[in-house]
């Protein structure tokens, strides 16, 4: 089941957590739509700032949206007149007070949701699949991930029939729980239409209890940012 599954709903629960944390009673489909509706305006919103993840917690009368990048600067704006501005306008969506956190991600390459938009951006400009995916994956490696497996699916060079296309380094277990791997799925719309982009890496093994924080291994710093920390799960020592 692991190679079929998607690896961060198969861990979820076990060394990943939930990207929206909230109850929800009858309302729960209407609270499910918004959360939609908000990732999609962000992402379109802040489309230049690298945005990987949004997570969405709600109380009574407040929604606390998190969000992920690795370009904090882009959506602060000077003296955080763009946070400000995106403040208001999510207010207008969901017509509750809005606090919006943001996190930075140190090392992009070894984002899932930043390599294939990466990968996607450079196809849209023309360049070779091959070389953008090769370029991708010798980054990961740099960055010391474990390994990296990269898919894509479509019209390749303009073919007449559509094929599939992998590339991989290193190890990907998917069925590994304690594996720490993160998964993205990505679309490049072509001239001969549309390409599908899938990203595996993984980043190492979780050894005994972990945080189900989304934010795990995070932290923020006083202007709002925060740093993308490497879980320091280590395999433990064998006693003699």
């Amino acid at each position: 089941m692991g190679q079929k599954t998607n690896p961060i709903g198969n861990r979820l629960g076990i060394i990943r957590g939930w990207e929206s944390n909230w109850y929800g009673g009858n309302d729960y489909g209407d609270k499910l739509a918004e959360d939609n509706k908000i990732r999609k305006y962000i992402h379109a919103r802040l489309a230049k700032a690298s945005v990987s993840r949004v997570i969405i917690e709600r109380t009574l009368k407040l929604i606390t949206i998190t969000v992920t990048t690795a370009r904090p600067g882009i959506i602060i704006g000077k003296g955080g007149q763009e946070v400000d501005k995106l403040k208001e306008e999510l207010k207008k969506i969901t017509n509750k007070e809005v606090q919006i956190n943001i996190y930075e991600i140190k090392r992009p390459e070894l984002d899932a949701n930043l390599v294939a938009a990466s990968i996607a951006r450079q196809i849209e400009s023309r360049i070779s699949f091959r070389r953008a995916i090769k370029m991708a994956i010798a980054a990961a490696m740099r960055m010391n991930a474990e390994g990296i497996k990269v898919q894509i699916s479509g019209r390749l060079n303009g073919a007449e029939m559509a094929r599939s296309e992998s590339y991989k380094d290193g190890r990907i277990p998917l069925s590994t729980f304690r594996a720490d791997i993160d998964y993205a799925l990505q679309e490049a719309q072509t001239t001969y239409g549309k390409l599908g982009i899938k990203v595996w890496i993984m980043k190492g093994e979780v050894y005994g209890k972990r945080d189900l924080s989304p934010l795990v291994g995070m932290t923020k710093g006083q202007s709002g940012k925060g740093g993308d920390k490497r879980d320091g799960g280590k395999r433990p020592r064998r006693r003699k």
